[in-house]
Order: C-alpha cells, then sequence, then structure tokens
C-alpha cells in the first residue's frame, strides 16, 4: 500500500477504535494480536498493517473495509461545527459523512494534480477572554488588509478563498442547518446553506470565518444556534457573531446611512434599505445599529419583526449555485480524463447524471459524451 494509504488507515483505525468505545488491548484481542503493543504501532504509523489484518480490523470494529481505505472519504479527520437547530443527531451524522465525502473528494483530486495541500497563513490573535471590541477591531483589520471596501458581503468569498486557501461551498442541507466550518489540515472549509437567505449566508460566511482563523485558541462546539442571541449563548459565539456583524456592516458605512436617513422615516424601511444595500439581513443590521449606539436596546426590541421578513420583500434572492468553480471543475475533469467514473461522481456528489451534466454547464464545463 502507498504511505498515503496507511497514514490514512492509522487515523481512522483510531478514530474508530475510539468511537466504538474500545482500548487499544481489546481491539488487539479481537484481531487476535497477543500485545497491544501492536495497534498502538499501528496508530502511531510505525508499523504497516498487512491486507489480512486489515480485513480483521473492519469486522472487529464492525464496518466495510472502505470505511478504513476509501480516500473519497473523511473518517477520523477533520472537525467539524455546525450552525443548527432543530436538526435531529442522526440527520446532522448523516449530513457529516455527505460533506466529508465532498471535501476528501476535491483533496484527493487535488493531489491527484499535483496541488500542494493549503496552509492557513492567518490566524486573529483573540481568545475566549477577549471583548467584544477586540472582535469588532479584527473584523476591521480584516476588511482593511482584505480591500472589502463599504459593502464587504459583495466580496467576502472571493477573498476568504484567495487570502486564506480555504474552500467556501454553497451546499444542499437539512432544513435547519444554516452552516459550517471544517478544520481539516491543508483545506479548512466552509460550508454554507445555499437555500437560506442572501443576508443569512452572508453572516454565516462571516461567522464560520471567525471559527476558522481562531480555532486553535477557542474550538466551537459542534453545533452551535443558528439565530444570534444578544446577550446570550457562549461566549465564544458571541465573539464569533459580534465579529461578523462588525466585519460585514462597518462602523463608518452604518453611520454613513444613519446620517442621511430621511426625518421622519419609518425605522422599519430605514433597516430594509439599508441591509439591502449592504446585502445583509435587516434583522442583523437591527442589532448592528443597537451596537453602535444609533438605537437603544429597548427600542429594537419594540420593532415589529414581521416587517423585516426578508428586508420587507426587497430583496429578489436567486439560490447559488452548488459548490464552487474549483470544486466542479476538478470532478469534472477527473471525470473527463478517466480518472473517475460518472457512477462514481454524481454518487460522491449526490445527483443523477442528468443533474450532473446540467452542474457542468452552469460552470460552463460541457462533458465530452452524452449522459
Amino acid at each position: 500500500m502507498l504511505q498515503t494509504t496507511q497514514h490514512r488507515i492509522s487515523i481512522r483505525l483510531k478514530a474508530l477504535r475510539e468511537s466504538n468505545g474500545l482500548t487499544q488491548d481489546a481491539l488487539a484481542r479481537a484481531m487476535g494480536f497477543k500485545h497491544r503493543q501492536i495497534i498502538a504501532s499501528i496508530e502511531a504509523g510505525e508499523r504497516a498493517i498487512s491486507a489480512d489484518e486489515l480485513v480483521r480490523a473492519a469486522k472487529a470494529l464492525r464496518v466495510d473495509m472502505d470505511v478504513l481505505t476509501d480516500s473519497f472519504r473523511l473518517v477520523g479527520e477533520g472537525r467539524f461545527s455546525f450552525r443548527a437547530e432543530g436538526v435531529p443527531a442522526a440527520t446532522l451524522d448523516q449530513f457529516e459523512d455527505r460533506a466529508g465525502r465532498w471535501i476528501a473528494t476535491f483533496r484527493t483530486l487535488q493531489s491527484e494534480a499535483g496541488i500542494q495541500p493549503s496552509r492557513l497563513g492567518q490566524k486573529l490573535e483573540l481568545t475566549a477572554t477577549a471583548s467584544f471590541e477586540d472582535a469588532h477591531a479584527a473584523a476591521e483589520q480584516i476588511r482593511q488588509e482584505w480591500s472589502l471596501g463599504d459593502r464587504p458581503a459583495e466580496t467576502l468569498r472571493d477573498a476568504v478563498e484567495r487570502a486564506l486557501g480555504v474552500q467556501v461551498l454553497f451546499v444542499d442541507a437539512p432544513s435547519g442547518l444554516s452552516g459550517a466550518a471544517v478544520q481539516l489540515p491543508g483545506l479548512n472549509t466552509i460550508l454554507i446553506n445555499r437555500r437560506e437567505s442572501e443576508g443569512r449566508r452572508h453572516f454565516d460566511l462571516a461567522h464560520e470565518l471567525f471559527h476558522v482563523l481562531t480555532w486553535d485558541a477557542m474550538a466551537p462546539e459542534r453545533v452551535e444556534p443558528r439565530e444570534p442571541r444578544p446577550g446570550k449563548g457562549n461566549r465564544v459565539e458571541r465573539l464569533a457573531d459580534n465579529f461578523a456583524g462588525a466585519l460585514l456592516m462597518p462602523e463608518h458605512t452604518v453611520a454613513t446611512y444613519w446620517a442621511v436617513r430621511r426625518e421622519g422615516e419609518d425605522i422599519h424601511d430605514w433597516l430594509n434599505a439599508a441591509a439591502t444595500a449592504l446585502h445583509v439581513s435587516a434583522v442583523a443590521l437591527k442589532w448592528r445599529v443597537v451596537i453602535l449606539g444609533h438605537v437603544s436596546k429597548a427600542a429594537a426590541e419594540a420593532l415589529d419583526e414581521s416587517r423585516l421578513a426578508n428586508n420587507g420583500g426587497l430583496v429578489q434572492d436567486t439560490a447559488p449555485l452548488p459548490f464552487n468553480r474549483p470544486f466542479v471543475g476538478r470532478v469534472y475533469h477527473a471525470v473527463e480524463d478517466g480518472r473517475l467514473s460518472l457512477r462514481k461522481a454524481v454518487d460522491l456528489l449526490g445527483l443523477g447524471v442528468d443533474a450532473f451534466s446540467r452542474l457542468c454547464g452552469a460552470y460552463n464545463l460541457e462533458l465530452s459524451y452524452e449522459v
């Protein structure tokens, strides 16, 4: 086996053993080994596992062989943090497995193309003891360094991919799941539910960006609330929400919009119009103007949120294409070059053959044969 395959097996053997509640000694006995040290050596990558031992390991762990070997899966690799509410645990597990296949597919195809893994070249010097003002300052620093301008939502996705090498994938996710950050060495990824509204997509991207940039210092929970809760929630999530709000709604931009508000203009109408211009939700902007001192918390809480839904009907939103161009391009070229079968490709993406053909066409990638 290739060294990369052995490394993959080492990681997965340990992850599956731990998820099954087995000690190294227990797994060693189940595989017919006399000493725990054999398992320890395999997991540490110091000893290769034979084909026969691999069969015994899969049987002992009650999994199919490809769970240990398939390069198009993530098992024991990567840590997920979801923004979700009301999503059953089993549904979340199924989505994590599916998303892991997408990310592993991109990683494998990049490796086959000779592209080196990306390294996260930037982090935020923040910890859980940081103030919300620190989070605001960090967001402003990012906005300036990345030249995001007065309406950062318009260019944030491209900037994240360009500056950090982080993949931003728009995906079809279960209802109630807005997005996720995935920490994976060499291929950090942000997943955004493409069926959410434009404002929520942008806020989720900025929120998950915070987690990518601070994961080592303050790792997020596996599941976090979908809705920002001013004054509530754990410290890390509140910092992430404050960072996202400050990044998408710069203080000077909001102040400019507020300064030109017409005398007597209804606050609901102003929030809807300004939020639409900034490509954020009116509710998110409502809390941002509270933080900036333009509106009191009491006045904000008294507003009629039903009038702010969909920014008062001002947003004409179209769901973005699934995944992104680099991802679809990798899969397309692998199929065209014969490195990945069409059947495998559509299975990995969770699409039918016709849907895959249409997706390629939407990215101006025409398959060379009829499907």
